[in-house]
């Protein structure tokens, strides 16, 4: 038992006994994601990870961070909060295999009004299960309760990871060419960009996000919710079959800003829109906004949460390896027009 209290800390508003309470209820969660490598406990002033370096000739660290953003005022609203550590750790580990590096630890950071345990651990558990999906540990983390600055129900959820990648398999965007095929992975639906835009549009503080729709197939709030999806494992099976040449995370800034981050100079992505598989949330946000057509593909990601660019003659390998539901949306061209919607 933790005999450590501070009356005139609690006066204050810190509750320091919900957070041990918190770090108690989250323990099984956390150990669902152990791997080979931990040498740390949860409970520590830092998360130990020793790497397997075997094989590799370079290795290098790769890392990334980010938080949920706006999406998680979805999650107060509805008052359920098992799905945004799903988001949380997915904008990070998906940004670190662009590379080819496998995310080995996750960290996340909870600012919350008011500590309450089992919220805090029912957050921790969404983190827990992306970690899982992305094969990697929630190696620690740390909850900040900030009375007076954050309302009560209010919180902030936002993390990093670190990954590892021997520095010859790093993916060289200077292979790819003109005629090279871009492969499009599907979305789970809105992920985790564009909140601003949705809660906007939508007016979600006073909408009924429980309504059920027809068109979506679930209720409104539920689509709003749906956890972004996590990338890891499908980039890194088709990495062992074939040469990926590109890899984007299609987060904000939609397709024109994020395909470029992975072209050469002098080189351009031609996006064919027929071929583009986009759900029905897209349709209904850009219908009930009447958002143009250049904006919705330059602020979310209309169903397509990364795309991958490989060789011709790879294609079916890669759809195979990947075994997501991968399919072509277009080809690398010779252009100094870096995106293409044609």
């Amino acid at each position: 038992m933790n005999e450590s209290h501070s009356a005139s800390y609690a006066a204050a508003g810190v509750n320091i006994e919900a957070g041990y309470e918190g770090v108690r209820l989250m323990r099984k969660h956390v150990e669902r994601t152990m791997i080979p490598g931990v040498v740390s406990d949860i409970g520590g002033f830092g998360g130990l990870f020793a790497p397997d370096l075997a094989g590799m000739t370079e290795p290098v660290l790769v890392s990334g961070t980010d938080g949920v953003g706006t999406k998680q005022r979805i999650a107060q609203l509805l008052d359920k909060h098992d799905t945004v550590g799903i988001d949380c750790v997915a904008m990070c580990v998906n940004d670190v295999i662009c590379c080819g590096a496998k995310p080995l630890f996750f960290l996340d950071y909870i600012a919350i009004g008011k500590n309450e345990a089992e919220k805090v651990a029912t957050l921790v558990s969404g983190v827990a299960e992306g970690c899982c999906q992305a094969g990697c540990v929630l190696i620690g983390g740390e909850t900040a309760e900030h009375p007076g600055v954050m309302a009560p129900d209010d919180y902030d959820l936002a993390g990093f990871s670190v990954g590892l990648v021997d520095k010859p398999r790093i993916i060289d965007h200077n292979t790819m060419r003109p005629g090279d095929v871009i492969l499009a992975l599907p979305s789970s639906g809105i992920h985790s960009n564009g909140y601003s835009l949705v809660r906007k549009v939508f007016d979600v503080e006073h909408a009924d996000l429980g309504v059920y729709s027809d068109e979506l197939g679930m209720t409104l709030g539920e689509a709003l919710l749906t956890p972004t999806k996590i990338y890891v494992k499908p980039v890194l099976r088709c990495m062992e079959a074939v040469t990926v040449k590109g890899v984007s995370h299609i987060t904000g800034g939609g397709f024109f800003e994020n395909i470029p981050r992975c072209l050469p100079e002098g080189l351009g992505a031609r996006i064919r829109l027929d071929a583009v598989k986009t759900p029905p949330i897209f349709t209904m946000l850009q219908s009930a906004g009447s958002i143009p057509q250049r904006d919705m593909f330059n602020t979310f990601n209309m169903g397509v949460g990364m795309t991958v660019v490989v060789s011709p003659e790879d294609v079916d390998a890669a759809i195979a390896a990947l075994d997501c539901g991968a399919y072509v949306i277009g080809e690398i061209a010779q252009s100094e027009e870096r995106v293409v919607l044609c």
